[in-house]
């Protein structure tokens, strides 16, 4: 199998020089680094030190993801953080994983040791209410459905219709950008796909904002969420 490895930045200038030396070439088959018009000097060290760049479009992280969709050459997808949330030793065990047939596998920052640094009470509150909410309304045992850093298999994207703007309808609703990975999770389970999860912590944050956006985010996604068990297929 063939691996893709995505990398979305914006503003992660301080992130990204310290991260990116540490992914070695040889845990992927093709890099597509999708920037949502990074004013700091993201784009430039990017260039500079020879990472493809990919400038998208419209605002969003699902709309970064779904602007690369033809991009991707790889049969599996794998997502990851460059603002230091996401460790880069953990790309090899991800592969690993995949390669025992699995149709997803997510690193978990809430699975046996691991720990998120950049969780606050809010957010980790959040994380566990969603991922509860996911497993009890569609019959998983997440214990990490929200996020980024997991790998997939390429063919989920439109089979799950993750590409498609109706997928995201609550958008519209509360004037927000979501992103794949709850309605991924949440489709995976109602699929009965082959799923599983490994440890991993979550580091602090390196420089930049953090874009979370709680109140918008948490009652779209929710809403997506409790919808899902009578809409779609």
């Amino acid at each position: 199998m063939k691996y893709t490895l995505i990398i979305p930045t914006l503003n992660e200038i301080d992130g990204v020089r310290e991260i990116m030396p540490k992914i070695r070439d040889k845990w992927y088959d093709q890099l597509i680094i999708v920037d949502g018009n990074s004013t700091d000097g993201t784009i430039e060290y990017l260039r500079e030190n020879g990472y493809p760049v990919f400038l998208q479009k419209k605002k969003g992280m699902r709309n970064a993801y779904g602007e690369i969709c033809d991009l991707i050459e790889g049969d599996i997808v794998m997502t990851f953080s460059p603002d230091g949330n996401s460790v880069p030793e953990l790309i090899p065990q991800l592969r690993e994983k995949m390669e025992e047939g699995y149709d997803m596998v997510i690193v978990s920052r809430y699975l046996g040791d691991a720990t998120s640094e950049d969780d606050d009470s809010i957010t980790r509150f959040g994380n566990w209410l969603f991922t509860k909410t996911i497993n009890v309304l569609h019959g998983s045992s997440y214990t990490d459905a929200m996020v980024l850093f997991r790998a997939y298999k390429k063919g989920l994207i439109k089979a799950l219709d993750l590409h498609k703007d109706e997928t995201y309808w609550p958008e519209k609703i509360f004037l927000t950008n979501l992103s794949w990975e709850p309605i991924l999770s949440v489709r995976c389970a109602k699929r009965k796909l082959k799923v599983t999860e490994i440890s991993g912590d979550e580091p602090k944050r390196i420089g930049g904002e953090r874009k979370l956006q709680v109140i918008r985010w948490g009652l779209g996604y929710m809403m997506q969420v409790i919808a899902e068990t009578v809409y779609w297929r």
